[in-house]
């Protein structure tokens, strides 16, 4: 492996072991969020996106595995300690703070998602690419959809919102293999 790949494999294992512990955070954070709201589609959605988390952590464990690494442990204590206490201030916050904090999140493992495919491209793993894009996907409709929240609310007029992601299919054509300026088909499997 070249030294720029071995880079790319160390900062990927970086980023996935954040990523991992990340997801255990927000797991136990929209645990107790979804059971702090009172409106029955609200609930339903945040407690979907709490399992989409979690197959998120089972994802990105397995990728490490792959890699030869795991999770950092001091990591995941904090990650479990931080995810509880999100969710149990759920309960005592006022609807918009949550809804606010998790949108604000989402944006930003939207990012990290999309770091780690170019990163897995980097190391010689594209086998990694398509599940990492994916997830972006998924984490681009968590934020999509607490922006909405969000942005219904009457609060919304003082504090704004986060910095809107590009439109979701930028994820996907970002990642499209260029040869000069033409751009080569798409790799199989991918939708926008």
């Amino acid at each position: 492996m070249s030294t720029d790949a071995e880079g790319s494999r160390r900062r990927l294992i970086a980023i996935l072991q954040h990523a991992y512990s990340g997801e255990r955070a927000a797991g136990y954070a929209y645990n107790g969020h979804w059971k702090a709201v009172g409106d029955p589609g609200e609930r339903e959605r945040i407690r979907q996106i709490e399992d989409e988390e979690w197959h998120h952590r089972r994802l990105v464990g397995e990728m490490l595995r792959s890699l030869g690494s795991g999770p950092r442990r001091a990591r995941e204590l904090r990650a479990a300690a931080i995810g509880r206490t999100l969710g149990f201030l759920c309960r005592l916050s006022p609807w918009f703070l949550p809804m606010y904090g998790a949108g604000w999140l989402e944006s930003h493992n939207i990012v990290e998602y999309e770091d780690a495919a170019r990163l897995a491209r980097g190391c010689e793993r594209a086998d990694l690419v398509d599940c990492l894009l994916g997830m972006a996907e998924v984490e681009w409709e968590h934020e999509a959809y607490f922006r909405s929240k969000v942005l219904g609310h009457p609060w919304s007029r003082v504090s704004g919102a986060w910095r809107q992601p590009p439109p979701k299919a930028s994820i996907r054509a970002q990642e499209a293999p260029h040869v000069g300026d033409t751009v080569v088909a798409p790799l199989a499997g991918r939708a926008g």
